[in-house]
């Protein structure tokens, strides 16, 4: 079983549309969508935005339906200066820019037991370059940072920037990074960008989310594609 996730309903449109044949099932007030692609099992799901939806969807997805690996496919702002509108960037770390207890001396973005990055799986990593070097498109490689804010101050983007070197921002990834990791399951976080994270949300963001989207998405089941085979 391959799970494939986005956060919003524009992020799976385009993956369902690979997918045509399904159904779908309500498991703790979120719809997940089962079906074969290429004689390959697949639980298709979106979150909903934000870290507690996703971290809930991604673990429906390990624990129930008992994905062997998940990806996930969406949109995020620009951080580095390196990134424009449908550039894709795929996460190597993830990690949590408004987790704070620096108040008890840690880190920005730690936790007792925990760790500030979540590493993502090499083997997706390897897989994504071939797809991109197949393709001919641009696949950058970055740090992805997750909070639960929309990030629409200049000085905040800088800040997360700077503090744990992250190249974009969004508001689920590491969440979904957290919940694999704990299960020990392959994940793999590719992300299309949409908004430059320091713009009003719906200057860019709304014209750009379903083109991003639907990059993303392309790219993901073109990884699907070499899974299987």
């Amino acid at each position: 079983m391959i799970a494939l996730m986005g956060a919003m309903p524009e992020e799976i449109e385009p993956i369902l549309g690979y997918i045509k044949d399904y159904s779908s099932s309500e498991i703790a007030g979120n719809i997940y969508y089962t079906g074969k692609y290429k004689g390959v099992e697949v639980v298709v799901a979106y979150s909903k935005i934000g870290k507690v939806y996703s971290a809930l969807t991604a673990s429906v997805m390990v624990q129930h339906f008992k994905a062997k690996k998940l990806l996930f496919s969406g949109v995020a702002g620009a951080l580095s200066d390196d990134l424009k509108i449908g550039d894709l960037i795929a996460a190597r770390k993830l990690c949590q820019h408004d987790l704070d207890i620096t108040a008890f001396g840690h880190p920005y973005g730690y936790v007792p037991e925990g760790k500030i990055y979540v590493d993502a799986d090499e083997e997706l990593l390897i897989i994504a370059r071939e797809v991109a070097k197949e393709k001919n498109i641009p696949l950058k490689e970055g740090i992805i940072a997750t909070g639960d804010q929309f990030i629409a101050d200049p000085a905040k983007k800088e800040w997360i920037r700077k503090t744990f070197n992250a190249d974009a921002i969004e508001m689920e990834g590491a969440a979904v990074a957290v919940v694999c990791d704990a299960f020990g399951v392959p994940f793999f976080i590719l992300r299309s960008i949409s908004d430059a994270a320091d713009m009003d949300a719906g200057f860019d963001f709304e014209k750009f989310l379903k083109s991003s989207s639907k990059i993303s998405a392309d790219f993901i089941m073109s990884m699907v594609d070499k899974i299987i085979r």
